[in-house]
């Protein structure tokens, strides 16, 4: 069965925070797979090369996801560890985080390194872009000019996506719905056209609410 919503990264985000004249700059990207994620990495290796640390974590998967983190020569749990507990505490799916350590000459601490790696994943976050996907149902609904209002105002109150309206002799509602408010969504559609509305349903696809508008088949 499917997940019915989890969040991903939309679009990539970087961050740079400075603890102690040490630089730590993250880095956070949509990955789909282990390979993307660990090609992510390699490409922050190379890019800053002369860092002494390239720490990552990633989270890769909807149901079970695969849980990976590098502490990259900082002691044992100060970076790796803490990155991908903001990756999951803020429920985020399928993506990558690379936060590389410019030393400034002053040791931080155990403390002071997870509290450096931490902020600097949540400021990286906060530069990206997440949405949250839901796994929606294609639905058609076709009635008379008559009850096309009512329609139109269940959709609005329910906050039923509605993708297009055609207007034909009979008014057609492309919808998408949650999976899980199927049934419910069905029922509400029939009592308010009397049971004269025409409903097809079609196949399931994710879809997420991007700039104010809803895109599918992500």
């Amino acid at each position: 069965m499917d997940v019915q919503k989890y969040k991903i990264l939309y679009k990539e985000g970087e961050a740079e925070i400075s603890e102690k004249k040490s630089r730590f700059i993250a880095h956070i990207a949509p990955a789909q797979t282990e390979e993307e994620a660990q090609a992510f990495i390699e490409k922050k290796k190379k890019q800053y090369w002369d860092a002494r640390h390239n720490c990552w974590a990633y989270s890769i998967g909807e149901k079970q996801p695969a849980l990976r983190c590098s502490d990259d020569g900082e002691p044992s749990g100060t970076a790796g560890k803490p990155m991908l507990e903001v990756l999951t505490g803020q429920e985020l799916h399928n993506v990558v985080a690379v936060v590389t350590r410019y030393f400034g000459g002053t040791l931080l601490g155990t403390g002071g390194l997870i509290r450096a790696y931490t902020k600097s994943t949540q400021e990286g976050i906060k530069e990206s872009m997440v949405i949250e996907k839901c796994l929606g149902v294609m639905l058609s609904l076709t009635c008379d000019y008559t009850t096309s209002g009512k329609i139109q105002y269940l959709t609005a109150t329910e906050h039923i996506p509605v993708l297009d309206t055609v207007y034909t002799d009979n008014v057609t509602f492309e919808m998408i719905v949650p999976v899980e408010e199927v049934g419910s969504v069905e029922k509400k559609f029939m009592e308010a056209s009397m049971g004269k509305a025409v409903l097809k349903k079609g196949e399931e696809t994710y879809y997420a609410e991007i700039d104010g508008k809803i895109s599918y088949d992500l």
